[in-house]
């Protein structure tokens, strides 16, 4: 039966464009959903990938506070940078944009004037933290207390990172200032416009309840104990309003000093860029597809200190714009899947920027290929519990799985068959019931790997293929070729001829995980063209405002999802090495990174 594409729309949690990225990055939001749609594109499937950098908010303006420059300095420098990384590592965007694009910004302000329309939102007198020392409202990310849910005394003033809860500053203990710990906070009165959430609680449980059989565990339990116990205590509603100079502006008379709160507009910039991806490729209405299309699937991912932002506020909005609250409907998709991962650690300890206690993406690719990061953190991804970033770790599984087992199979099979049957792939004589079961083998992991990333169990997947590997290399290992070719050579080309295509089925199961080289070996292989499009940089036209995207370009992409046919006499190109052998002393010389002083870049 031939497979019928579907509509996967990936949604990736956009990162605060004030600082570098670093792992924590790629293992809790782009580097699973880019594993996630390479799969999709090569079923066939239609995919729409997007994400961008979160411009707004007060993690910017306290970076360019600090180095005292505007926001908007501060993020078109990281956006940039954004933009290379990724590319580096090979994350295929469909669309990696920003949120101060005119077009996200007139978005934002329609659902908001759709929900007020719809009754989902009311303006009340808020209490706030003001600073009498700077003569203004202290934004969230600019105080600090204890926190009044675990007692953690790092919490920010709009969430806690320790019991990952949403808080209200006011109610802080001891509340201070981040600029000035010994400033003096008092608490004053200002009108904001809230969501209602007392209307989505139920809606929202039905809306949980529709999906318990595929989401994650930790996910579910986390959203539905927030919902039951804001309604046990009251459900109330969320400010979306602040007192900022920076952000996407309130569209209402007399409310000119005050911004969109950062989390109630940047989750809108999945939809708002999917709006704007359609227009860049010249089919205005082609989001459609994936926003209205009851059948398509919309996959959002992130850390799990997203997670309410994603299952209770985002759910709401997209009810909420309809005025069919009442009954948990959205003329426009609710995300299918959530699968939020856990944090992942950086050598046993938590990760912390302000400790310079982080791995950053932009430094270790000079040093190491991106396939080889890709695959430890695929294999580390935080996706039930806590992990952990080991370099340790790290050189174990790139010498001894990367290198020495993959690596190791293509090198014997490519060789051997380059300098013994002229270059390329052996006629074989009868296949032995060993090779033929081998094949059979790999031709399962269709199926087998495949369902497996189906269901987001990403690290599974590639553990399942690479118990594929090493069964291949002890098969090879058994048939000993390079004995059995000075006394039948017929039986030697029929050996190396199904290692060939094991090997070329298993650089389309590992693709998703591994595109640079699994591009290497299809080419080393004899084939032509590419497993998958383009992805660069390029400049897009944003109504009157140019930027710089990240896309991916699916022309000319050939791979699929499917069984090797490689034909025998196809004429291999020279073997070289896939991967690079690290030397153990990177483990002692990356551990002195850690920790140490950052050098400051420099913003032009």
């Amino acid at each position: 039966m031939s497979h019928q594409p579907q509509y996967i729309h990936v949604s990736v949690a956009w990162p605060y464009s004030n600082g570098d990225l670093h792992v924590g990055h790629a293992a809790g939001n782009f580097l699973p959903a880019d594993i996630f749609a390479r799969y999709h594109r090569l079923r066939g499937n239609h995919v729409l990938m997007v994400s961008g950098s979160d411009t707004h908010g007060t993690p910017i303006t306290l970076e360019a506070d600090a180095r005292g420059i505007s926001p908007v300095e501060v993020f078109e420098h990281y956006h940039r940078r954004f933009l290379l990384t990724q590319q580096k590592m090979g994350i295929s965007y469909d669309l990696f944009t920003h949120t101060d694009t005119e077009s996200h910004h007139r978005i934002a302000q329609d659902i908001f004037l759709l929900l007020r329309e719809n009754q989902c939102l009311y303006s009340e007198t808020q209490r706030l933290l003001y600073s009498e020392r700077e003569g203004r409202f202290l934004p969230d990310r600019y105080v600090e207390g204890e926190c009044y849910f675990c007692g953690y005394d790092g919490a920010r003033g709009d969430q806690c990172d320790e019991c990952g809860n949403l808080v209200d500053a006011t109610r802080l203990i001891n509340p201070r200032s981040k600029n000035a710990p010994d400033d003096r906070l008092v608490i004053r009165e200002s009108e904001h416009y809230f969501i209602d959430l007392s209307r989505f609680a139920e809606p929202l449980l039905d809306y949980l309840e529709g999906h318990e059989s595929h989401w994650r565990a930790n996910v579910m339990q986390f959203t539905r104990n927030m919902i039951r116990r804001g309604v046990e205590e009251g459900l109330r509603g969320r400010p979306i309003t602040r007192d900022l100079d920076w952000g996407v502006p309130v569209p209402l008379d007399g409310w000119d000093g005050k911004r969109f709160y950062v989390w109630f507009e940047n989750i809108i910039g999945y939809f708002s860029a999917s709006v704007e991806w359609a227009r860049n490729v010249g089919r205005p209405d082609a989001w459609k597809h994936w926003w209205y299309n009851p059948d398509a699937k919309i996959y959002n991912f992130l850390g799990k200190d997203n997670i309410p932002f994603h299952t209770i506020i985002w759910p709401a909005e997209l009810m909420g714009i309809s005025g069919l609250y009442h009954d948990g409907k959205s003329p426009l998709n609710l995300p299918h899947d959530v699968p939020a991962n856990e944090f992942m650690n950086i050598e046993g300890r938590q990760f912390s920027t302000s400790r310079n206690w982080a791995i950053w993406l932009p430094d270790i690719l000079e040093r190491y290929q991106a396939d080889a990061i890709r695959y430890y953190v695929a294999m580390t991804f935080p996706e039930t519990h806590d992990s952990d970033f080991a370099w340790e770790g790290f050189l174990a599984r790139v010498n001894n799985e990367l290198v020495a087992a993959w690596g190791n199979l293509v090198n014997r099979a490519l060789n051997f068959a380059w300098r013994n049957f002229d270059g390329r792939a052996p006629q074989p004589g009868a296949l032995a019931d060993s090779d033929r079961a081998i094949i059979a083998r790999s031709e399962a992991g269709f199926a087998e790997v495949g369902a497996l990333l189906e269901q987001v169990r990403l690290r599974d997947a590639l553990q399942a293929a690479m118990e594929i590997v090493r069964a291949a290399n002890a098969h090879l290992s058994e048939r000993e070729p390079w004995i059995r070719i000075r006394e039948d050579r017929g039986d030697a080309a029929a050996s190396v001829y199904a290692t060939l295509r094991v090997i070329d089925n298993l650089k389309i199961l590992l693709a998703p995980y591994l595109p640079f080289s699994a591009q290497q070996l299809h080419e080393m292989l004899g084939y032509e063209g590419r497993l998958f499009g383009a992805l660069e940089i390029r400049d897009v036209q944003e109504a009157t405002r140019s930027h710089e995207a990240l896309c991916y370009d699916p022309q000319g992409a050939i791979g699929r999802w499917c069984a090797s046919d490689l034909p025998p006499g196809q004429k291999l190109n020279e073997p070289k090495a896939l991967f690079t052998r690290l030397e153990p002393e990177i483990v002692e010389s990356e551990r002195a990174f850690l920790g140490a002083k950052r050098e400051e870049r420099e913003i032009s």
